[in-house]
């Protein structure tokens, strides 16, 4: 009776835990601002992937990347992943920022990349930003004709 008794009370006490966690985590969700698409948080790093409205022969996927290094320090960057070696790869990326309260983002840096006869290309860049905004990075990414984007959720960088 008694092993049945504490088993009973684990039990219950394992699905009062998870129950907790659940709510914690939808009411996190729910007070996250988001501009555009992209949450703004306080996360170290984010990592948006490629959303392909029609999925073509040369293009595999592509990724956005950004990640706080310290205090006004940005860390931002865009790679594309071809199926094969193709003539033409590339990826292009921006960096935009916003503050709390903000209805869209502002363009801060771009720059691209292009190369020929690989399945890959990356670029990256550190950069010394502003402090006191979210900032976030889009891509384009190319695979000879192949196009799709990929963009990051907004990190928070502390004023250096």
């Amino acid at each position: 009776m008694s092993r049945k008794l504490l088993s009973l009370c684990c039990a219950l006490a394992l699905v009062a835990g998870m129950m907790g966690v659940s709510a914690t985590t939808a009411r996190a969700s729910e007070e996250q601002s988001m501009i555009d698409g992209s949450y703004l948080t306080h996360d170290d790093e984010s990592v948006g992937y490629d959303t392909k409205k029609t999925r073509g022969e040369d293009l595999l996927a592509g990724y956005s990347k950004c990640a706080r290094l310290g205090p006004g320090m940005l860390y931002a960057g865009g790679t594309t992943i071809a199926a094969h070696k193709v003539a033409d790869i590339g990826v292009g990326v921006s960096v935009e920022r916003a503050k709390k309260g903000d209805d869209r983002w502002t363009g801060y840096t771009a720059w691209q990349k292009f190369n020929a006869d690989v399945d890959r290309i990356a670029s990256n860049k550190t950069l010394e930003v502003e402090g006191g905004y979210y900032y976030r990075v889009c891509s384009i990414h190319s695979a000879n004709s192949d196009l799709s984007s990929s963009f990051t959720d907004g990190i928070y960088i502390e004023e250096p």
